[in-house]
């Protein structure tokens, strides 16, 4: 079960978005709010697995809202943003959100936002006890790579380059895209952490800082975003 919260200014959306909880056997909305002060003060008492939150409200936005709790908080919620405005679409995305719905959504809109969150809840139970790292090949040395350590993977040919957070060097290895993309976890997951954007580049999605003229910014780097996978990249918010 997905304890819930939602948060919306705007009395009606929330009845709105309780009915559509009511419907749905795995969501358990268990609060709303108008106020967003009441909101973060249950945040920090109670907490909640998922955030349905309004962008466009008085005195902050959603997106300001979500990015204070996130820096305070060790674990934040999911979040599912919820708008009459289509312009808050990349923002949204470039915080790593669920979905985005844009109002007045539909039911089988709603359900399908809230079956992606319930994806990645069951894909983090079952990478808990996954290993956080891999062993990578070259140099005619094994190295012990932290999966949180990767900034991005550069595809050159049949080799690779694998760039650290944590060395100026990059590790270069003889391995295809294909094959790093089969090592990596949660491939196959709607929301997994790592994202090919590129025919060259890979990515870790919580590392996208924003997009820019079909480029990413990404750790004061600009990774280009391929024609083919743009689609597959931004319908992982939007679709």
């Amino acid at each position: 079960m997905i304890r819930a919260i939602a948060l919306d200014d705007e009395p009606p959306a929330l009845r709105v978005l309780s009915h559509f909880c009511q419907q749905v056997e795995f969501i358990n909305l268990e609060k709303t709010f108008t106020r967003t002060d009441e909101a973060q003060q249950y945040l920090t008492d109670v907490g909640a697995d998922l955030l349905f939150l309004d962008i466009n409200m008085p005195f902050i936005s959603g997106t300001d809202f979500y990015r204070a709790i996130s820096q305070s908080a060790s674990q934040p919620p999911m979040v599912i943003f919820t708008t009459a405005y289509a312009e808050y679409a990349v923002e949204g995305f470039t915080l790593n959100a669920v979905d985005y719905l844009l109002k007045p959504f539909t039911f089988e809109r709603f359900l399908q936002a809230v079956t992606k969150a319930q994806d990645y809840v069951r894909w983090q139970q079952r990478t808990k006890s996954a290993e956080e790292y891999l062993f990578i090949r070259a140099d005619y040395t094994v190295y012990k790579v932290v999966l949180t350590d990767i900034l991005f993977i550069e595809g050159l040919d049949d080799y690779l380059k694998i760039h650290l957070e944590s060395s100026n060097r990059p590790i270069v290895a003889r391995m295809t895209m294909k094959s790093i993309l089969e090592k990596l976890p949660g491939a196959d997951a709607p929301n997994s952490p790592f994202v090919r954007v590129h025919r060259s580049f890979i990515v870790p999605f919580s590392r996208i800082e924003g997009i820019r003229n079909k480029t990413i910014l990404l750790a004061g780097r600009g990774i280009p975003i391929g024609a083919s996978y743009e689609p597959g990249l931004l319908g992982r918010f939007r679709s």
